[in-house]
C-alpha cells in the first residue's frame, strides 16, 4: 500500500506544471533492457513503422508481444489524422522488437503533452464527461458540471496488475479502480491498456485509462 504525500489547497493549481518536482519511474524487472517511447506510426511497404517524437529515424514494428498494434493501427488509420502510439519494446538495428502497447490514438499534437512525464496515471471517460489525472502529489479530478476536485490518495495493490486508489477527502468516498485490460474510448476510438471506473458516493462512471511517464509499470 502506497500514500501520497500530503497535498497542499494553495498548491493544487500548478499541481501539473513542468517546473513542479515529481517522484521518479518505477522500473519493473521485466522491463530490463526495454524503454518506453511514444510517437508516430505509419505505414510502409506493407509493414507498420514508428518514429519517436521529435526524432527522424524510423524503426519497423516487430510485434512480439502479441499486442495487436497492426490490427489497432489499421481500424483507426480509416479516419484522417496521424497515428500516436505509447509503447514499450527494444530497439534492434532499425527494427522495434515491441512488447506492450500503452495506447494507440489519432493525434497529432500527444508528442507535445506538456504533463506526460509528470503523470502516473489518466482515466477518462464519458456520459457525463470525466476525466483523472493523478501524479505523486494527489488525484485531480474533473467531471462534466463540476469544479476539479483534488485529493491525496491511498494506492492498494489487488494482485493481476489491478489496483484501487481511493481518498476520503473533502466528506466523500472516492475510489479509482483500474485494471490491466483493452479498452476503446467510446468518443474517439483510442485503444487504451487499461480499463477504469471512477466511483463517488456510489456513483460509477466507466472509461479507460493508461500509465503516465512517472509509472514504469
Amino acid at each position: 500500500m502506497r500514500v501520497a504525500r500530503s497535498l497542499i489547497v494553495v498548491a493544487l493549481l500548478p499541481l501539473f506544471a513542468a517546473c513542479q518536482l515529481f517522484d521518479g519511474a518505477r522500473t519493473s524487472a521485466s522491463h530490463v533492457g526495454q524503454t518506453r517511447m511514444q510517437g508516430q506510426l505509419t505505414a510502409a511497404d506493407g509493414k507498420l513503422v514508428f518514429q519517436s517524437c521529435g526524432e527522424q529515424r524510423q524503426y519497423v514494428v516487430n510485434d512480439i508481444g502479441g499486442t495487436s498494434i497492426l490490427q489497432e493501427a489499421a481500424t483507426l488509420a480509416d479516419q484522417q489524422g496521424k497515428l500516436f502510439a505509447d509503447v514499450r519494446g527494444k530497439i534492434a538495428g532499425d527494427r522495434l522488437d515491441l512488447t506492450q502497447l500503452y495506447r494507440v490514438e489519432r493525434s497529432g499534437t500527444a508528442c507535445d503533452d506538456p504533463n506526460f512525464k509528470q503523470l502516473i496515471l489518466r482515466a477518462a471517460g464519458h456520459g457525463p464527461e470525466w476525466n483523472v489525472k493523478v501524479s505523486g502529489k494527489g488525484m485531480v479530478i474533473d467531471r462534466e458540471g463540476q469544479p476539479p476536485l483534488a485529493v491525496p490518495y491511498v494506492e492498494e495493490q489487488l494482485g493481476d496488475g489491478r489496483f484501487n486508489l481511493s481518498s476520503e477527502a473533502n466528506n466523500q468516498h472516492i475510489e479509482l479502480w483500474v485494471a490491466p485490460q483493452r479498452c476503446v474510448d467510446s468518443n474517439t476510438g483510442s485503444v487504451q491498456h487499461m480499463s477504469a471506473e471512477l466511483r463517488i458516493d456510489g456513483k460509477v462512471q466507466r472509461g479507460c485509462g493508461y500509465f503516465g511517464g512517472s509509472r514504469n509499470d
